[in-house]
């Protein structure tokens, strides 16, 4: 089935359940609509840049076009005029069967014209835009708005389908498929003692800075030493921050690395570390991939009672959660986890968990056999 990938920018090489639908889905008979284009194209597929140059006639269109888009559909994005045209066209001569927007800001772009050419449109939600995104009255209108031109959703998390129905978006073929893991790559391996692992863009919502005092109060002195992996505004002040609480010897910060290497540090990783919580603006997480990948390596999980964590983290089974900003429960964690005589058992749960609810494998043929359900 010819399925039409929709994405904000292509290739993003971190955005793994993306690019696992464009390799493989429906046996990989896809083809990419992005809004930008990095130049990087890995799979080969055939691409439509939705944001390239305009026509001369949509240059005069564009202030009435969007701003009508805008007002009407909560966005300005819709494609209109020629590159409307032009588009109709490429998703006509791809034979597309099926659209799947992997956000649902992403699906906004598209549910109109998608039913307009009798397309089938589906979506879905992976956090930002099932929490952030409705803050704004315009967006939770679009969405109502939107939902009866799609043919269905998905979503990472329950989570994030009560917090959109909370808002009063709906949708009667709604599914929750967490994004999953590739559980035959990532496995366990010998596991160093004391060795802690956090994942993940140096940012608000991941609270780098508690995880770091609660490893500090917990871990200061003790065979423990703690890595962080990720990029971001934060990463300077953390470096400082280690420096100043006496665990510079403790802690290493790679900076952003390559998924591969990633997966080297998960694999020898007794226990990993994700403070996330719900950012200022109202940004949450759907059910962090980190997270899921840690569970299939094997990592205890020390994490917070945060938007769709409780669905993957069993609290005393497979892991440890606290409430958000609980520095100190935080810390109590790490240090229970440093005390446990034998982490075999909720090592062995960690693995479980990933094998039973987040293999990528059987989560992306139920994706597909929900789309061939329902448009059959």
């Amino acid at each position: 089935m010819k399925t039409c990938i929709v994405t904000s920018d292509f290739h993003v090489p971190g955005e793994t359940f993306i690019n696992r639908h464009i390799e493989h889905a429906f046996g990989g008979n896809t083809c990419v609509l992005t809004g930008r284009f990095n130049g990087a194209d890995p799979f080969g597929k055939p691409l439509f840049v939705r944001r390239a140059p305009l026509s001369t006639a949509d240059k005069l269109r564009a202030p009435f076009a969007m701003g009508w888009n805008a007002a009407i559909e909560g966005t300005g994005r819709l494609p209109f005029g020629d590159n409307r045209q032009r588009l109709a066209d490429w998703l006509h001569a791809q034979q597309v069967q099926v659209i799947l927007a992997e956000f649902g800001t992403q699906a906004l772009v598209v549910a109109k014209l998608g039913a307009a050419l009798n397309i089938p449109v589906f979506t879905y939600f992976r956090g930002t835009d099932a929490s952030f995104a409705l803050r704004s009255k315009q967006i939770v209108r679009a969405y109502k708005r939107m939902m009866p031109r799609l043919a269905g959703v998905f979503s990472v998390s329950q989570f994030l389908l009560d917090n959109l129905a909370a808002h009063g978006v709906t949708h009667p073929n709604a599914h929750v498929v967490p994004s999953g893991v590739d559980i035959r790559r990532f496995t366990p391996g010998p596991k160093t003692p004391g060795s802690f692992l956090a994942v993940g863009r140096m940012v608000e919502k991941k609270a780098p800075q508690v995880t770091l005092r609660a490893f500090a109060s917990a871990a200061r002195g003790r065979e423990a030493h703690l890595t962080f992996i990720g990029g971001g505004p934060l990463l300077e002040s953390c470096k400082a921050m280690a420096a100043d609480l006496g665990i510079a010897a403790q802690v290493t910060f790679t900076g952003a690395l390559p998924h591969d290497q990633v997966r080297a540090h998960l694999t020898t990783t007794e226990t990993f570390l994700q403070h996330s919580v719900t950012a200022k603006n109202g940004n949450t997480e759907g059910l962090p991939t980190a997270i899921q990948e840690a569970l299939a390596c094997g990592c205890i999980t020390l994490s917070t009672w945060h938007a769709g964590i409780p669905e993957a983290v069993e609290h005393g089974i497979n892991g440890l959660l606290v409430d958000e900003w609980d520095e100190q429960g935080f810390a109590s964690g790490i240090t229970q986890l440093l005390n446990m005589s034998d982490r075999s058992a909720m090592t062995a749960a960690a693995r479980a968990t990933a094998v039973a609810k987040f293999d990528n494998a059987v989560l992306l043929a139920k994706v597909e056999t929900v789309i061939r359900d329902t448009i059959a």
